[in-house]
């Protein structure tokens, strides 16, 4: 069922909607019929019949059409066959969405076009659609009419989907009438409609009729009564009930339509309903008027422009002064308009803040251009160049779109150029600036930041900008009425709303209004439904405004003349191109100024978008993929990779069918948790930061890092390399601190800007429903500080037990949580000396506080202790800190929950006891237990390694291990542990640091693989189940392979019919593209987006760029698929269960804030999160989630053959190679890389539709064919399937052959990028167990490689290393390869279940603690 709601998304045919009244709801499990009654619609409004003049030249039929493999009839969305699930109609055409060409299509990729001399406009379709409609933003109108006929011109498209585009054309035009009202431009409208639309047989509906009256009425009297009389006599009686659907007409302007064509004459109620939408507009924040005072905060020393920089970048903090605003006592009205005004205003009010700096300089007699003590001047000075640069700029871009013959210059303008007239010119520099100066900050100034991500920061920006502005410009127009859905009204049809409006018009008509009014709310266009700029653009449009910052912007550098000892001043570029190769490849880099970089270190970039903010206010709750968070900028629930919108898709289908409800109310609830800044952590905090000294996880301002000494000149070849070795581990060093500096610099001054104010933090989810808070900066999920400095907004009186709940809570974070909970709450107080201590002398004490594990939190625990202590009865105290909960290895827990495994569920806490297991210390005494063996028989790796080995040493590989780590993943973790820790380990050739924690690796995944083996199977049947799909051809694919075999078997030469038509190549049809999905048990659609996707070369100002997006024609990555399925799974589960308690803890009252399987509230409520925690993970997994999973894969794949090994040297596999024998020369049969035997292919989807038939005579036809499907049901089992080297190193502690190989030295190919790859991004996707998904990197396409290539990655094992890819051949030759079959997808039986009764929990005491 979410297939088909989720095609309807995908690609252009028609919608589908149900006349219902009930609330919609999907099913936990989806495989139950739905038997919801569905109505066949189209969601445009209903396309009517011209009524012919007399002397009219319409074109009297519709041109022919034919199907084909980009146009929108096809069925793109059938890789995953949803048969069954509901009484779902055959499919319909339906409009066009996004774009005609299907953008869910698995068989093409997008069509490419060359661009014109004339026009100057070429690439895919979505690419001059992109244009077209920029084109119309900017009132461009003739500009986009030349555009439009060439759409019309070179695309395949059906004439209502081509009608979307008129229709958006003809709104555009009639906005610029009423706006600029001329009688040309009436003309030249008229004109269009009669020329382009009728003339050429396009069937327009009533929004297009809307149109042409609006219009209508704005010419003079006695014209404007004729015309509008001429068009409504075009619409038939029925289609005229629509133009109040339409979103087109006033109601002032209806009111006038009546009189001059009182055949519809509109009820009174429908026309009241008109004007109360009219009426009930939300009053815009300038018109709202504001009193109070917000208080000023105590200034404190500190290095940077400090907190004034931060108010100045801010209008909120610049603006409510002066407007007499008191924000802790606003109204939430106030507080509302407030934060809207925060995010409207950032960007204009950073400029004003450098014209500020700028003029100030200039007060004391200072020249800014040559000051190098103002960052903020001297961007003021770039901001004024870069105006003027732009302004030049769209001057030349005029000339080029007016050019007769356009060179490639001229057509590369005319790509790029409309884009840049969406933004006005000083706003379109600023954000090029903030944008450029952003990612320096955040990647390394001082490294050179690859040229991709610089200039895609910037594209991003400007889109997100253009965005939001044109939302504010459509919110401020009255020429259109607001919607239904706009104002609140009309989301659920209503019996009473359709008798209402169809009292009177005969039968039939409810039917036909109800239909109307469920297309148009469900599908009616915002502002921020407008098609994504493409890649390409966003590169062209992105490099062009980096190239012209790098030309104006200038830095003074002063420097010492050699001879004359004196100081000269001169101005440099600011940034540089040039190139590095980083592993092996060449690539793009922006360079910045020394002396820019060495300013940075000392005064980091402020002005932040608000987005990157928390809100003043609770956040709007989610009620769309798009609506929710903040209330002004547009937001999204989900974070998905650039391109990839299959996940999109299944999700817009999801919550439109209901189903993602409960997801929506539990992240509203996450979001509505209020905060503060812990004031007294932070003066502590701001006191250790302006000290420079390096205090717990705050770096100190200049480390004492110690260059080694050159050494002398020997013969020893290796000496030197040491040395450069060395070298970089320092500056590696000391550019890593400088990096954590600057973002706690920037986490610093949020801090202190909000420490009087209660602040919220929106949420979203990515692809597998873990939530997270959008702002990046500053928030619960950050580092150890950014934990200890806030506290809940609201408070609660201690109680009876919230004093012991505080002392637990001490203990946990100073690292002493593993002791009983008797134990833990004595710990505190044997320490209550030094927790007085350090709550009272925090930096001049004994600083007991620094020596534990989360040192400000536990200092953040001290002072609450404190202050309850002294507070004189502690029970009444009234407490703000979060108390946490923390798991036992939570996707261990899950792990042994699926699979009853009794012995797992004791080692994760499970099973109650009396004190708490810790499975990470029961590893570390393994792995010490081995190196003491080892020891004795002389490992001088053992030796090094004895009584190095701690708890925290293994615990990140085993936390990870669940959720798919390699082995190079884990010898990374290990390594940063063992360094940490081990200052003196040796570091030579033989023995380093990389061969001790290769060492280490491996003794922590043999610990494993002895521990937990009750979890294999669980992980073995996941990998084989992800192997099938990632291998499988779905019913699509099927069904369009057959309709060409033909074609591909024929030895006839191909002849072309018709233009821009390419058939599909064997490669295309037969590639593998099917993603694993699945659904969480909160009804949310999860969808892998690992694709192995094409680079695309894009022509840019700077250099030619290779850009890759993903697309739905790329075939899967079956690697990352395989791998990822297991650990994505469990995290769907696990974000399943923190969502559920939320909901839970705010239907008892309770604060509550989730770090994924780390739950907080406030110390009263401990006890009874505790039991909400305990019963919803008994109320998940008290249905038995794996089977359920298996019959979602079956309905969900049914259909669908995949090709399957079997193992050589068994009698099926002999029986199949006489079967062979026996069919030889059969004639040409295609041949691919990616799919064997493609005969075989057919004569199985034959056998399979055969047996699928309704004919009992074709069933038995069926039966008695021989294929080696039927062979294999017939003399093997699952057994004789061989899987694959990944299935196999799935399993807890498990090593792949080829990692085993590799480590044979105890040394990995450091070299490689596929190692560098995994040892930044150890888990499967680059997805940690506690992944922070920055919002300002999502986006961002993968830049491969920035010059001269062409390269395209379509083998499954694409991102191995050379030394890898050599191991496997080696490994493949050395013994005998599996045959291949194809085989119908069905999936192995599914794992026996353990003996372990998960309601034993409700008795476990250490299950979270």
């Amino acid at each position: 069922m979410l297939v088909r709601a989720a095609r309807r998304k995908a690609r252009p045919e028609a919608l589908r909607s149900r006349l219902s009244f009930e609330q919609l709801h999907i099913p936990s499990n989806s495989v139950q019929r739905d038997r919801r009654r569905w109505v066949s619609i189209e969601a445009t409004p209903r396309a009517f019949g011209l009524r012919k003049r007399s002397n009219s030249k319409d074109a009297s039929s519709l041109p022919p059409r034919r199907a084909m493999a980009t146009a929108i009839t096809y069925t793109g969305f059938e890789d995953i066959p949803f048969e069954n699930i509901g009484d779902l109609p055959p499919s319909s055409r339906r409009r066009m969405e996004e774009s005609s060409v299907m953008p869910g299509s698995l068989s093409h990729a997008p069509q490419r076009y060359r661009s014109g001399r004339k026009i100057g406009i070429g690439g895919d379709f979505t690419e001059i659609q992109s244009v077209f409609e920029a084109c119309l933003q900017i009132g461009r109108i003739e500009r986009a009419g030349i555009i439009l006929k060439r759409i019309a011109g070179i695309q395949q498209m059906y004439p209502e989907d081509l009608l979307a585009l008129h229709n958006r054309y003809l709104r555009a035009a009639v906005e610029q009438i009423m706006t600029n009202p001329t009688q040309s431009a009436t003309q030249s409208l008229h004109k269009w409609f009669e020329l382009e639309i009728r003339l050429k047989g396009i069937p327009a509906n009533t929004e297009t009729v809307a149109y042409m009256v609006k219009a209508s009425l704005q010419s003079p009297n006695g014209k404007r009564e004729r015309l509008v009389r001429r068009y409504m006599d075009m619409l038939e009686e029925d289609a005229a009930l629509q133009l109040l659907e339409a979103d087109v007409l006033t109601a002032h302007e209806i009111n006038n339509i009546t009189h001059i064509y009182p055949k519809y004459n509109f009820t009174d109620e429908m026309m009241e309903d008109l004007e109360m939408i009219e009426e009930n507009e939300p009053v815009s924040p300038d018109q709202q008027s504001t009193d109070a005072a917000i208080p000023n905060v105590r200034p404190t020393d500190q290095k940077g422009l400090g907190l004034k920089s931060l108010k100045k970048s801010l209008s909120l903090f610049s603006r409510l002064p002066d407007e007499g605003i008191d924000i802790a006592n606003s109204s939430p009205e106030m507080r509302r308009d407030i934060q809207a005004r925060l995010e409207e205003d950032a960007v204009s009010s950073a400029i004003d803040r450098w014209r500020e700096e700028a003029a100030h300089l200039s007060k004391m007699g200072l020249n800014a251009t040559l000051q190098t003590k103002s960052l903020g001047a001297r961007m003021w000075k770039w901001q004024l160049a870069l105006e003027e640069h732009l302004k030049a700029e769209i001057v030349k871009v005029d000339a080029s779109e007016l050019a007769t013959r356009k060179d490639s210059k001229d057509q590369e303008r005319c790509m790029y150029g409309p884009f840049l007239r969406l933004l006005p010119v000083e706003k379109l520099a600023a954000i090029t600036i903030l944008a450029c100066m952003g990612t320096m900050s955040t990647q390394g100034a001082d490294k050179g930041v690859p040229l991709s991500s610089a200039i895609m920061s910037i594209a991003l920006s400007v889109e997100d900008e253009t965005t939001f502005e044109t939302m504010q410009l459509n919110n401020r127009k009255k020429m259109w009425p607001r919607s239904k859905k706009e104002t609140g009204k009309g989301h659920f049809l209503t019996p009473e709303l359709v008798k209402k409006a169809t009292r009177g018009r005969g039968p039939g008509s409810a039917s036909r209004f109800a239909l109307s009014y469920i297309s148009k709310n469900d599908f009616a266009s915002t502002g921020t439904d407008k098609p994504q700029w493409p890649t390409s653009v966003k590169a062209k449009v992105g490099a062009f405004l980096m190239s012209s910052l790098i030309e104006v912007a200038k830095v003074p550098v002063t420097l010492t003349h050699p001879e004359t000892q004196e100081s000269v001043t001169q101005m440099q570029p600011a940034f540089s191109h040039s190139h590095q190769y980083r592993m092996g490849k060449k690539l793009g880099v922006i360079i910045a100024n020394k002396a820019l970089v060495a300013q940075l270190k000392r005064e980091p970039v402020h002005s932040l978008l608000a987005k990157h903010l928390p809100m003043l206010v609770e956040p709007e709750p989610w009620t769309q993929f798009n609506k929710g968070g903040f209330i002004s900028h547009p937001g999204k629930v989900m974070r998905i990779k650039s391109g990839d919108k299959d996940q999109r898709h299944y999700a817009e289908a999801a919550i439109g069918q209901g189903g993602m409800i409960q997801t929506f109310k539990g992240l509203d609830i996450l979001g509505k948790t209020s905060w503060r800044i812990n004031q007294d952590v932070f003066d502590v905090m701001l006191e250790a930061w302006n000290s420079g000294e390096g205090i717990a996880n705050i770096p100190p301002e200049t480390p004492d890092l110690q260059m080694p000494p050159e050494p002398e000149t020997t013969t020893d070849p290796l000496e030197r390399r040491r040395w450069i070795r060395a070298v970089k581990l320092v500056e590696n060093a000391r550019s890593g601190l400088h990096s954590q500096r600057c973002f706690q610099n920037f986490q610093l001054e949020i801090a202190r800007a909000l420490r009087n104010e209660v602040f919220f933090f929106p949420h979203n989810i990515d692809f597998r429903g873990r939530a997270y808070p959008i702002p990046p900066y500053l928030n619960h999920m950050g580092a150890d500080h950014c934990r200890g400095l806030l506290k809940f907004g609201e408070g609660k009186e201690l109680g009876e037990s919230g004093m012991k709940w505080l002392s637990i809570h001490l203990a946990n974070v100073f690292g002493y949580d593993k002791a009983s909970l008797t134990e833990r709450e004595q710990f505190t107080a044997n320490h209550m000396a030094d927790v007085y201590d350090s709550a009272s002398k925090p930096l001049v004490g004994n600083r007991w506080w620094l020596k534990a594990e989360d040192p400000w939190q536990c200092l953040a625990a001290c002072i609450e202790i404190r202050n309850a202590i002294e507070s004189g009865d502690p029970t009444s105290f009234v407490s703000h800190l979060p108390v946490h909960q923390d798991g036992t290895c939570n996707g261990l827990q899950h792990y042994a929950a699926l699979g009853g495994d009794t012995w797992g569920a004791r080692q994760v806490n499970l099973e109650p006891g009396d004190r708490p297991a810790d499975v990470y210390t029961a590893v570390a005494n393994l792995v010490k237990e081995g190196i003491a063996q080892d020891n004795e028989k002389g490992d001088p790796f053992a030796k090094v390694l004895l009584d190095k080995i701690t708890r925290k040493v293994v615990k990140q590989t085993v936390m990870t291990n669940v959720y798919g780590v390699t082995f190079i993943g884990a010898k990374a973790q290990v390594r940063k542990q063992l360094v940490a820790t081990h200052n003196d380990l040796p570091n030579t050739d033989q023995m380093n640091p990389g061969h001790l924690s290769s060492y280490i690796a491996t003794k922590i995944f043999k610990a494993l693989s002895t521990m937990f083996r009750g979890a294999h199977d669980i992980q073995y049947w996941l990998g084989e189940c992800a192997n099938r799909i990632s291998m499988s051809l779905t019913q699509e694919q099927l069904s369009r392979l057959e309709a060409e075999w033909p074609r591909l078997t024929s030895k006839a030469a191909l002849v072309k019919t018709e233009r821009n038509y390419t058939p599909a190549s064997v490669e295309d049809l037969v590639q593998f593209k099917s993603s694993v999905i699945w659904t969480n048990p909160l009804h949310m659609p999860v969808v892998q987006p690992y694709r192995n996707s094409k680079s695309k070369c894009v022509h840019t100002h700077m250099q030619k760029l290779n850009l890759s997006e993903p697309h739905r024609s790329d075939p899967v990555s079956r690697r990352k698929q395989l791998q990822g399925f297991p650990p994505n799974f469990i995290h769907s589960l696990d974000a399943t269960h923190m969502l559920l308690s939320a909901l839970s803890c705010d239907e008892l009252g309770l604060s509550f804030a989730a770090v994924h399987d780390s739950f907080w509230t406030h110390a009263k409520d401990v006890e009874t999160m505790n039991t909400v925690l305990r019963d919803t993970f008994i109320r998940i997994h008290t249905e038995d989630v794996v089977a359920r999973l298996a019959a979602e894969f079956s309905a969900r794949y049914k259909n669908g053959v995949y090709l399957a090994k079997i193992r050589t040297k068994t009698p099926l596999y002999e029986k199949i190679l006489e079967w062979r024998s026996s069919r030889s020369g059969l004639g040409k049969v295609p041949k691919s890389r990616h799919a064997p035997k493609l005969d075989e292919l057919m004569l199985e989807c034959k056998r399979m539709k055969l047996l699928r038939s309704s004919d009992p005579e074709e069933v038995e036809k069926g039966r008695n064919m021989v294929t080696p499907a039927s062979l294999f049901e017939a003399l093997a089992s699952e057994g004789d399937l061989a899987s694959g080297e990944e299935v196999h190193a799935l399993g807890l502690g498990d090593i792949s052959p080829r990692e085993a190989g590799l480590s044979a030295d105890r040394e990995i190919a450091v070299g490689d990028p596929a190692n560098i790859e995994e040892i930044h991004n150890p888990l499967p996707g680059g997805m940690g167990a506690d992944t922070d998904m920055n919002a300002g990197s999502q986006n961002i396409p993968e830049a491969r490689q920035d010059v001269d290539t062409d390269e395209t990655s379509d083998e499954p094992e694409e991102g191995l290393g050379a030394f890898e890819k050599m191991v496997m051949r080696t490994d493949v030759r050395g013994g005998s390869s599996p045959a291949h079959i194809w085989l119908p997808l069905t999936f192995p039986p599914v794992p026996k279940k353990g003996e372990f009764d998960v309601s034993r929990l409700k008795d476990s005491t250490y299950f979270f603690s």
